[in-house]
């Protein structure tokens, strides 16, 4: 299988005040940091050797996962292309892959690869029809699948495709042939337009697959809650579904009044007594829920300790409190008797 690069150089504005303290690929998702679902994805599909660049909070990124990834360190950012091309040395004279570190997908990898073979082209970009083209840069194609042109964001009525550029990539390594002489360089602002002005050949591939990122705290929350779902499969959760209870060693729900999936509860999570959970729903790792608080459509994150009569609902907390809500008044204190 070929070589392939995890972006994880960026600084995660989007997901703050989670990212203040930690880099993007690094937020926890279910049992592990999002990016250790990309790696994992690519490690399954045969993907032995893997590069990431790295920038913000580097060695959070570098002593998670060791001597497992081979790192390239960015002073300043390079953009989406520039860090890549900051990596040309490791991929030799192969083709390689390009995937960002906070992607959340159950790609086949083996197919995207076979159809850049297939193509013949200098590059591969996955793509994925949306309902809402506003929210995303469209790419255009013939019927063949050759690009012909792209639209950022364009409203539903503007639009010329419905076909998502998903930030996957195959890339032979002509691709640096077509770089502009400075170091920061961005793919679609300036790579993908110079290949169209020469007429270079590059392709889509058009999966069916899932696919969504942690790039902002409601994708963070819809994406959680679709590997509960099943909706996404993650390797790391073989028993999701719509209904499922999952419970980590050295947890237990028996002193739960009310438990309904699906409910992901990581390890040594302490429930106190008339407790009622209702999901989906995550309690990671070391979290404490007191007695008879209710928490509905949440994440709690690893190390929170929630207190005892709180209703939390359709929130993300930590432990120095709420992140996000979809409700104003998301955590409020119960009086006891």
């Amino acid at each position: 299988m070929l070589p392939a690069m995890v972006l994880a150089a960026g600084l995660g504005t989007r997901l703050r005040p989670l990212t203040f303290e930690l880099p993007k690929p690094m937020v926890p998702l279910l049992d592990r940091p999002a990016m250790a679902h990309t790696v994992d994805l690519l490690q399954r599909h045969g993907v032995e050797r893997i590069v990431a660049n790295l920038h913000y909070f580097p060695d959070t990124i570098r002593d998670y996962f060791g001597d497992e990834l081979t790192y390239v360190e960015e002073a300043e950012l390079l953009g989406t292309a520039g860090g890549v091309r900051n990596a040309k040395d490791f991929f030799g004279d192969e083709s390689f892959l390009v995937l960002s570190g906070d992607a959340l997908t159950d790609l086949d990898v083996a197919a995207l690869v076979a159809r850049h073979e297939a193509s013949g082209g200098v590059a591969t970009l996955c793509v994925r029809k949306v309902s809402d083209t506003s929210e995303y840069g469209v790419v255009l194609t013939d019927d063949d699948g050759r690009i012909t042109g792209f639209q950022e964001k364009p409203d539903q009525a503007e639009a010329l495709s419905d076909l998502a550029n998903c930030g996957m990539y195959v890339f032979s390594p002509e691709i640096f042939d077509y770089f502009p002489d400075t170091e920061f360089v961005d793919w679609a602002e300036d790579v993908f337009p110079t290949l169209l002005a020469n007429d270079v050949p590059f392709h889509v591939y058009e999966m069916d697959e899932y696919w969504n990122d942690v790039g902002a705290l409601d994708e963070l929350r819809n994406g959680t809650f679709d590997a509960l779902s099943g909706a996404l499969r993650l390797e790391a959760l073989p028993d999701a579904g719509p209904e499922a209870i999952m419970v980590g060693p050295g947890s237990s729900l028996d002193a739960a009044s009310l438990v309904e999936g699906p409910l992901w509860v990581g390890r040594n999570v302490t429930i106190g007594e008339g407790v009622r959970l209702q999901g989906p729903l995550v309690l990671g790792d070391g979290v404490t829920v007191g007695e008879g608080a209710a928490i509905k459509r949440s994440i709690v994150l690893p190390g929170t300790e929630i207190q005892a009569h709180t209703i939390l609902i359709e929130a993300i907390t930590g432990s120095t409190g709420i992140v996000d809500s979809l409700r104003p008044r998301a955590e409020t204190r119960v009086p006891t008797s």
